[in-house]
């Protein structure tokens, strides 16, 4: 372990000391200053040997071994020094309090004895107390010397606690000085509950006066506890990084409640999609989640601008999940996952989100009149595997009630029920975790390998897949019917797994690119009411490393496509029966990862390709198709140019996974359009483009 100084007026860190403390790693420190003006510094470590080791040094540096402090019988996890306590105005006594894997807290008290006697070799007679019978060592600093003893034995948290703090001091003037240290500990523990501690007036004996916490049943529990600056809110983190926030609302008595807080992934973020009208974004990440965001509609928003919030996690899941897309078309919302396994989950749309994204949104949406009907979906339960997740009908909330009232017979694999509302605020952790699921309706089997990629074509018929693939026949892309769920064609053209596909904007091909550094576009022809005709129009190495996206033009059958390779191409189908080459954008500085094109008016051809690299950098590049003059409406050219190039701290700091603008409808007369990005760095980014200022 390694002891800093900071020097302010240079902003350096100078080393004062290493110190070596054995083959146990410590994983938690705690540093103050001594009382009764020594000038010396108590260091306290805790770690793998369930033992509290102090060191005492200057502020120099210099610090030797003191003591160690047993008791805990498991690794320490936290440790958290107090300011010193005052008597009669003098401070004489500092208290040290810690937390281990053995359930337990314990406070420790380091009180300041009278300066050592060469003389006498002895200290001074203190009176007799239920501390003396309960002392620990002697800490030695200079001329002065502690008395170490066991304070209290805090027991109430039924597994590990991660996490030990004293509240921030108060400024109140208190017996003359300027500050105090509140007698107010919280705790936060793996079983899922963060706890206040405080000595009882009368007795002095510390109680749980607070207890907060996670109910859900696939919470993990707490990792860590933080007091706020004023100690009226108090934040645990859990498993996956998730905020929980309380905060005391009362006026006389104590009353916490839990508070908004941000939310997020806590692993890469594959795969995003809009809305089909842009009401929110769904995204879905290896943390094994899919999360919609959406900006909710309020008086403050008017008055302060859109705030985007978590307002539903549809699938909590056992795999990572790897791609996602929105079916479009009339009807209810749908969506379909891909994750690394071998079967597509179709999701619908509950009841309750919708009730609830009527609120965010502040519109009036029609319910769909499957929703009307006598059987409505209000919300989904997820499985005891975690895999599946299962309706759960309006009639049938009332049998629910009734049902778990099943004489308390509780087990380790109960899994409680999902209570769904009506959101009329953006929801907390809790009811996200576990209250806003959406019921699968269906599996799509087919692929003999992990599911990679996903798209939905604009009137919402057919849906194409693809999954990791190092052969022909397992880089087939499937095509699925909408509703049906019926595999309706099996696409051959690739030997390696199939990165990235769409549809272009009039439904009538299909293009896919690979691994094996080469693109494909099919004719998708449907001649009947449940079967379609497809045909390989094209396929071509266009790259020279693995391609990674590609983007259709919305208005025309020009696409682009970028790769490993750091370049980006430009092509076009001339007269619906070959491909050519149009332009290659100047090589970037990283590899190509994300496409996303936009047009901006059908009349002029124009439009913006938002390109996202490896490096986690966003450029937006202004393209302009040229027609041919013959009257076929194919391309004769295309011109390019770097509209923004987005400022790095905008950006990704790990690669930029994917690129979605807010729709062609949004963008058609708007002069500000939405642009949505994920990447590995575990964030979702939403920008603001301004046509006007970009064009310019």
């Amino acid at each position: 372990m390694r002891l800093h100084t900071l020097i302010t007026r240079d902003c350096k860190l100078q080393c004062l000391e290493t110190l070596f403390v054995g083959s146990k790693p410590m994983v938690a420190l705690s540093l103050a200053e001594l009382p009764g003006n020594t000038g010396h510094i108590v260091l306290a470590m805790g770690g793998l040997d369930n033992k509290i080791h102090l060191y005492c040094g200057e502020r120099t540096g210099k610090f030797l071994r003191a003591c160690e402090l047993k008791g805990h019988t498991d690794w320490i996890r936290s440790l958290d020094f107090s300011l010193p306590i005052c008597t009669n105005g003098e401070p004489n006594s500092i208290l040290l309090v810690s937390s281990s894997q053995d359930k337990g807290i314990r406070i420790w008290k380091m009180a300041l004895r009278s300066s050592l006697c060469s003389t006498q070799g002895a200290y001074r007679k203190e009176e007799m107390s239920l501390a003396s019978y309960i002392e620990g060592p002697l800490l030695v600093a200079g001329s002065s010397s502690y008395q170490i003893s066991l304070e209290s034995l805090l027991i109430g948290h039924e597994d590990w606690v991660y996490s030990v703090e004293w509240q921030p001091p108060s400024t109140e003037s208190v017996e003359g000085i300027g500050y105090y240290q509140p007698q107010s500990i919280l705790s936060a523990s793996m079983d899922k509950t963060m706890m206040i501690w405080q000595p009882e007036k009368n007795s002095g004996i510390w109680m749980n006066v607070v207890t907060v916490g996670e109910l859900s049943h696939c919470a993990l529990g707490f990792y860590g506890g933080h007091w706020s600056p004023s100690g009226d809110s108090i934040l645990a983190h859990g498993y996956g990084g998730s905020f929980h926030l309380w905060k005391n609302v009362g006026v006389d008595l104590d009353n916490w409640r839990p508070q908004k807080v941000p939310s997020g992934h806590f692993a890469g973020v594959t795969d995003i999609v809009w809305a089909r009208s842009g009401e929110y974004i769904l995204s879905v990440s290896h943390d094994q989640t899919t999360r919609i965001y959406a900006s909710w509609q309020n008086e403050a928003s008017l008055i302060d601008g859109d705030s985007w919030h978590e307002i539903a996690r549809p699938q909590v899941h056992g795999h990572d999940i790897n791609c996602v897309t929105i079916v479009q078309g009339k009807g209810n919302h749908r969506f379909v996952s891909g994750a690394d396994e071998k079967v597509a989950r179709v999701f619908e749309a509950t009841l309750s989100f919708l009730k609830t994204l009527n609120h965010a949104t502040s519109q009036i949406i029609s319910l769909p009149e499957d929703l009307q009907a006598d059987v409505q979906v209000l919300g989904a339960n997820m499985s005891a595997l975690g895999l599946s997740q299962k309706p759960i009908y309006v009639q049938a909330t009332h049998d629910n009630q009734d049902r778990n009232g099943n004489d308390g017979l509780d087990t380790i694999e109960t899994i409680p029920d999902a209570v769904p509302a009506v959101l009329t605020e953006p929801p907390i952790e809790d009811q996200l975790a576990w209250h806003t699921l959406w019921p699968e309706s269906h599996k799509l089997y087919g692929h003999g390998n992990e599911l990679f990629s996903l798209c939905c074509d604009h009137e919402g018929k057919l849906v194409a897949s693809s999954c990791k693939a190092q052969s022909a026949t397992a880089a087939e892309i499937w095509l699925w019917q909408v509703g049906s769920w019926k595999a309706v064609g099996q696409l051959q053209s690739h030997s390696l797994t199939v990165t990235q596909m769409e549809f272009s904007h009039d439904d009538s091909m299909l293009l896919a690119v690979s691994r094996d550094r080469q693109f494909s576009v099919f004719t998708i022809k449907r001649t009947g009411t449940d079967e379609i005709s497809y045909q390989l129009l094209a396929r071509q190495e266009a790259h020279k490393r693995i391609i990674w996206s590609c983007s259709w033009n919305p208005y025309g059958h020009e696409f682009a496509t970028g790769s490993r390779d750091k370049t980006v191409k430009i092509w076009a189908v001339d007269k619906g029966s070959s491909v050519k080459l149009l332009m290659t954008l100047p090589q970037f500085d990283s590899s190509v990862m994300a496409l996303s094109w936009v047009g901006l008016g059908h009349q002029k051809n124009d439009g913006f390709l938002a390109v996202g690299m490896e490096s986690g950098l966003i450029e937006l590049w202004s393209l302009s198709v040229r027609r041919a003059d013959d009257g076929s409406g194919s391309a004769a050219g295309v011109a390019a140019a770097v509209a923004v190039k987005l400022d790095p701290f905008m950006c990704h700091v790990s690669a930029v996974n994917r690129l979605a603008w807010e729709g062609p409808k949004k963008s058609e007369n708007c002069k500000n359009i939405q642009l949505a990005s994920c990447g590995a760095d575990n964030c979702v980014r939403v920008f603001e483009v301004n046509v006007d200022y970009a064009e310019n």
